[in-house]
């Protein structure tokens, strides 16, 4: 058992969390179990805090001393000026009132040094907001700042002894010159310490392999589908012609639909919103008109429709469809990462800026790529893959009308596509929440976006629909009614559960929140710990999870395809969960632990 160090009320220098700044604090206990010590600030906020994050003040003033103290040599050129016989007493007694105010701009501005680092600006939003910041790095820096810039000081203090001009001006310059040699030095630290030191997804290997393995994933589904029995026995499926694959006129109509998707985002109806901050301090401004291009999507249609086009042409041909996208996708992957090139530092993906090729081509180099005003993130997000998962259940329930000879879809269809809608519907009319989630904020836009939004979204998402077709489904209207039962609850849990947290974001005083408590953090945010939050850590991924098993019920037990998709959903939020385990557990440090201590449970309750 460790020795205690620091007594209670010993007055000791102690970090504030998510920063690098030490403040005068008093020792009131300590915590044999956790080896935690409960410390009060000057202003009454008691922390808890590590003993790696408290000094002693000797410590302080040690190092104080040291970065004020003079050099030998302008010791002895200060002793012996003073000595000169030839110099009246005057000269002395200046000499020395010099020295004295000296040492105390010496002090000082190595002070203003430090203090510089650790808030360079208020641009710098990164830190402001308490993002992840290793602190070793920071006193790491901070030595390295005063070793370089010491010498340029010195030289410019002891130039200033023999100068005639004014004090007050020299001062002035000596600031402005210090200030620069910081903002460069500072610069050039962050450049290098802005690639990610952990690589996700296996590294380059990893992501080298889910470039050909991602696309084979998609395309042994669509094949196995169209299988008369789809069972997992019979691998592989038989492989269509190459030359099958490919159709000029199909990929037009895939061209055709994502510039009429690029149209009805640049229409000027919407409002206008800024995201977050970016590391420069930078807000970018989105047009939110996601749920009016729906609706025009869907009145072309239906005009379509009227005039007897052959929407089922997209069942027959989905394959194709499937591979045009793919060609496209990885088209504009070359294209973004290509463009990424000439980016500024500050406009790179912090989890993109590896330096290794595969990895940065397939997480995203860049991270809010844009051609003018257009945002080719934010657009490909919501637009052409996710309307386009909607219409593509739209043919399929035609095509199941056509083959089948039926008047009406089948129940288990209706099911199907209804859920689905919802689901769309929500995340088009909620578009403004998407600025916050991590795809915005820190994934690049590489080949695991482009290809995840143009290809994964529209051609595995509509698995159930495409299954049914082929492989029909009888189900009772007592059995629909409980998988509607099922479905409203997990969407129930996603829309409350994220509405509790953007509104808690957007406005934590407001008085219909009364009743959430939180855990208050460094950053000036709050952590819920009660209503949903406080139930597990991600409520919206269990409603995500009960949704996804509701989607797939109507294709009955026969086989296991179409639940294909609540284990790949299931395996995604888990990866996505602890992606942000990690960055919370980075950003809030010692809040983060005490919320962890509150809610033990992930995703689900009593289970994980």
């Amino acid at each position: 058992m460790p020795n205690r160090r620091f007594a209670d009320g010993e007055v000791v220098m102690g970090r504030w969390p998510g920063s690098v700044l030490y403040y005068e604090v008093q020792v009131t206990s300590y915590d044999d179990v956790s080896h935690l010590y409960t410390v009060k600030y000057k202003d009454g906020t008691e922390l808890a805090l590590k003993e790696s994050d408290i000094k002693s003040q000797s410590s302080f003033k040690h190092r104080k001393s040291q970065s004020s103290s003079s050099s030998p040599s302008r010791r002895s050129t200060s002793r012996s000026r003073s000595r000169s016989p030839g110099r009246p007493a005057k000269g002395r007694r200046r000499s020395s009132s010099q020295s004295r105010e000296h040492k105390d701009d010496k002090k000082k501005i190595i002070q203003e040094t430090n203090l510089a680092l650790l808030k360079p600006s208020e641009n710098n939003t990164r830190r402001y907001n308490g993002e992840p910041e290793s602190t070793e790095k920071n006193d790491a820096a901070c030595v390295i700042l005063e070793q370089k810039l010491k010498p340029d000081l010195d030289m410019e203090r002891v130039l200033e002894q023999y100068s005639l001009r004014p004090r007050k001006e020299e001062k002035k310059k000596e600031e402005i010159y210090s200030e620069k040699k910081i903002l460069e030095a500072i610069k050039t630290i962050e450049k290098a310490s802005s690639k990610p030191k952990e690589l996700e997804f296996g590294g380059r290997i990893g992501t080298f392999m889910l470039i050909f393995f991602l696309p084979a994933t998609v395309f042994y589904l669509l094949l196995m589908c169209k299988q008369d029995d789809p069972s997992l026995l019979n691998f592989p499926p038989p492989l269509p012609a190459l030359e099958s694959l490919w159709e000029a006129r199909v990929f037009g109509v895939f061209l055709l639909w994502f510039f009429l998707q690029a149209l009805f985002y640049l229409l000027p109806i919407g409002k206008v919103v800024e995201g977050l901050p970016l590391s420069n301090g930078r807000k970018l401004q989105y047009r939110i008109n996601g749920f009016y291009a729906f609706i025009l999507t869907a009145a072309a249609v239906g005009t379509l429709l009227y005039f007897q086009f052959e929407l089922h042409y997209l069942y027959d041909h989905f394959m194709q469809f499937a591979v045009s996208a793919a060609v496209f996708s990885m088209g504009l992957s070359i294209y973004l990462y290509i463009r990424s090139l000439k980016a500024p530092e500050e406009e790179l993906a912090p989890g993109g800026n590896s330096g290794y090729f595969i990895y940065d081509f397939f997480t995203g180099h860049e991270l809010n790529p844009r051609i003018g005003s257009f945002d080719l993130k934010y657009f490909c997000e919501l637009r052409p893959g996710l309307m386009g998962w909607v219409f593509i259940n739209l043919a399929m329930l035609l095509a199941e009308m056509k083959i089948h000879n039926q008047s009406m879809p089948s129940l288990s269809m209706i099911l199907v596509n209804s859920f689905q809608l919802l689901y769309v519907v929500d995340a088009l009319w909620n578009e403004e929440a998407i600025l916050t989630t991590m795809d915005i904020t820190h994934d690049g836009f590489g080949f695991m976006l482009a290809f995840g939004d143009l290809v994964w979204v529209p051609f595995v998402y509509s698995l159930q629909a495409f299954y049914l077709v082929g492989h029909p489904t009888a189900i009772s209207w007592p059995v629909a009614a409980a998988i509607t039962i099922l479905n409203c609850i997990g969407y129930y849990i996603f829309r409350s559960a994220n509405s509790q947290k953007n509104n808690f974001r957007r406005n934590p005083a407001d008085p219909k929140l009364a009743y959430l408590k939180f855990i208050p953090t460094a950053t000036g945010k709050g952590l819920l710990v009660t209503g949903w939050w406080g139930f597990v850590r991600h409520p919206n991924y269990l409603g995500d999870i009960i949704m996804a098993l509701a989607w797939s019920l109507p294709c009955g037990f026969n086989h296991i395809l179409p639940y294909f998709y609540v284990i790949y959903f299931i395996c995604l939020l888990v990866h996505r969960e602890a992606r942000d385990e990690h960055h919370c557990k980075q950003k809030y440090g010692l809040a983060w632990e005490r919320y962890c201590q509150r809610v033990p449970y992930r995703i689900f309750p009593y289970i994980y």
